[in-house]
């Protein structure tokens, strides 16, 4: 269902410490946005209301974080979830950052000095699998291309999923993008590691029956990806033919 608008949500965000305002300003600038800016950054892509960082941020304020979503009208309600978690531990929201981003556009908002040691995908969109669709999946290596340029080497990203057909093709989308699967789970709930967070969507589905999957990738180095864009690769297939007739025309006036 649609979640309506919310006119208090702009004002209110825009009160907020430690919301971001502008974030298109801040490419290269990320860390400077926070107290203690040598702290490694870990990102959740698709924050939602809030419930994964709420539990996660107080936790260890050694780390900095930062969630991203889209819209406003979700993000107020991750704001308030994460202020309430900080208040009732009594301590300062000083390490947690939150900004309505597009994730597909990511590069024109971060630059390589941002870097992140980890990123967060919890339970994201897993569109249809027809081409036209499958490009926007937070896993498919059109994007997982744009987080590699935040992320050093060695750095991880934590997946977890409810579809079979996003796992499953996910499997194929992380070493195509040079990452490396270190871990991986059909069935999350059934041997939970102890580093897990449910979240609002996970419990719902665990209600449900439906088995949580999810996957921890490694960055390789670069020399490690094999994805092409299939637009790139048409317009070499392109080029390659007319190579291959100009040759041939070459020949025939020879002859």
């Amino acid at each position: 269902m649609r979640m309506r608008f919310k006119p208090y949500a702009r004002p209110e965000l825009l009160a907020c410490d430690f919301h971001v305002h502008e974030p298109l300003k801040n490419a290269g600038h990320w860390h400077e946005l926070y107290p203690r800016p040598d702290q490694p950054l870990h990102l959740e892509l698709g924050c939602g209301k809030g419930g994964f960082m709420a539990q996660l941020a107080p936790r260890d304020r050694s780390i900095n974080y930062l969630g991203i979503d889209i819209t406003d009208k979700v993000l107020i309600l991750a704001k308030r979830k994460i202020e309430a978690a900080y208040a009732e531990k009594g301590i300062p929201a000083d390490n947690v950052r939150i900004a309505s981003l597009d994730i597909e556009r990511m590069r024109l908002v971060f630059a390589p000095e941002d870097t992140v040691q980890r990123i967060y995908i919890n339970f994201c969109n897993p569109w249809s699998k027809n081409a036209g669709s499958n490009k926007h999946r937070l896993t498919h290596p059109r994007q997982l291309l744009q987080y590699r340029m935040l992320m050093p080497e060695g750095a991880e990203i934590y997946f977890k999923t409810d579809d079979d057909d996003l796992f499953r093709d996910s499997l194929g989308y992380f070493p195509a993008a040079g990452f490396e699967i270190t871990w991986q789970t059909c069935d999350l709930h059934k041997d939970e590691p102890d580093w897990n967070i449910r979240t609002e969507h996970e419990g719902m589905f665990t209600e449900q029956g439906i088995p949580i999957k999810a996957l921890i990738a490694r960055k390789l180095p670069d020399s490690a990806v094999t994805w092409q864009e299939p637009k790139a690769l048409a317009r070499a297939a392109e080029e390659d033919e007319a190579a291959d007739a100009d040759t041939a025309q070459g020949k025939e006036a020879d002859d």
